[in-house]
């Protein structure tokens, strides 16, 4: 049981909802494995009270935050400075305080290519990626994976002008090699004829709506490499489907843990406990 006391730092999760999040077991799992007077909480708070809450943390005992769904980036208008990598990206996941300073970092794109990488044993190098969804989180990623090299990354939203907006972003800030797609059957089904990885980078099959789907199944084939960030439900209705198609599978488990290792480090300047993280969520 965590000891709290008027010492006791705080570090949180700002976003809504939040009942479906594992990074409070996991990050207080760290903490106390480390012997650290530290307490992670769930911060549920809405778009129109993001500003208010955020002035008020710097007078607590608060050490930093996590940011989640649906203010990734509007944070950085609350911000006093921001790295370089969130500039460029465009949207923020972590946040230092530092002697009242509030400091943006991203660590969803890092995370989620490292946790790729570890599971599938190769890069995304001149790989052509498929990736549903615009916001915060597909930024990162997609920004990342420019970064690293990937040939073709075709970007998917229900709102066409956002997955045109992004790739013009990342074609003129990071190099020429997105392509924005129309959310319709047969635009799809183009783009992945030439695709061998798909990412799921929105909240749909979150729980709790198990059942929803970013994508028709039938354009699912067993060629293809199916991710998905969501990872409550660990296995979601698009991974399901994918492995009844014979695809391979990354869910959204290892993401979770390596971005918020890196997260950990950022507060503490420690090495954090990656094995102690892992097996605090397997076990939820």
């Amino acid at each position: 049981m965590i000891k709290i006391d008027t010492k006791t730092r705080i570090l949180g999760l700002l976003g809504y909802p939040l009942a479906h999040s594992f990074s409070p077991p996991m990050q207080n799992a760290a903490f106390k494995h480390l012997s650290m007077n530290k307490i992670y909480i769930p911060i549920e708070v809405t778009p129109d009270d993001l500003g208010d809450v955020v002035k008020g943390i710097p007078k607590m005992n608060f050490d930093g935050f996590n940011v989640t769904k649906p203010h990734k980036v509007h944070i950085i208008e609350y911000l006093d400075e921001i790295d370089e990598l969130a500039r460029i990206i465009g949207a923020v996941n972590v946040v230092t305080i530092k002697n009242g300073v509030l400091k943006g970092y991203n660590t969803d794109g890092s995370g989620f290519v490292r946790s790729f990488e570890e599971e599938m044993r190769t890069s995304f190098c001149e790989k052509n990626v498929f990736v549903i969804g615009s916001g915060g989180a597909s930024r990162a990623i997609c920004m990342t994976l420019a970064m690293e090299s990937a040939k073709t990354i075709y970007i998917c939203n229900r709102t066409y002008e956002k997955a045109v907006a992004l790739s013009k972003d990342i074609n003129k800030n990071i190099r020429d090699c997105c392509i924005p797609v129309m959310m319709k059957y047969g635009l799809i089904k183009e783009a992945l004829y030439n695709a061998q990885i798909i990412i799921n980078t929105t909240s749909v099959g979150m729980f709790p709506n198990n059942e929803e789907i970013p994508l028709n199944e039938n354009l699912l084939h067993k060629e293809l490499v199916v991710c998905d960030i969501v990872y409550n439900p660990r296995k979601t209705k698009l991974l399901k489907a994918a492995e009844r198609k014979g695809c391979k599978t990354v869910s959204g488990l290892a993401m979770l843990v390596h971005q918020g290792a890196e997260s950990f480090k950022l507060w503490t300047d420690v090495e954090p406990p990656v094995e102690i993280m892992f097996n605090t969520i397997k076990g939820l």
